[in-house]
């Protein structure tokens, strides 16, 4: 599978807007609930809720 890098641009409200491909390609539909932080080193996360909430439980970390 290619990966095509996306370039993104913050709006003056703060939000981004996500090509579907990228979502589909990670697994996220239209209407997912996902987990967003920042991993502190730059990159921002996006993870499906159910995934991270089980990696929480499972292992006590994201």
């Amino acid at each position: 599978m290619l990966r095509e890098p996306a370039e993104l641009r913050v709006d003056d409200q703060g939000r981004v807007e996500l090509p579907i491909g990228l979502l589909a390609e990670a697994g996220i539909a239209p209407g997912a609930d996902l987990l967003v932080f920042s991993d502190g080193d730059g990159r921002i996360v996006l993870r499906r809720a159910e995934d991270a909430m089980r990696d929480l439980l499972e292992r006590g970390e994201l």
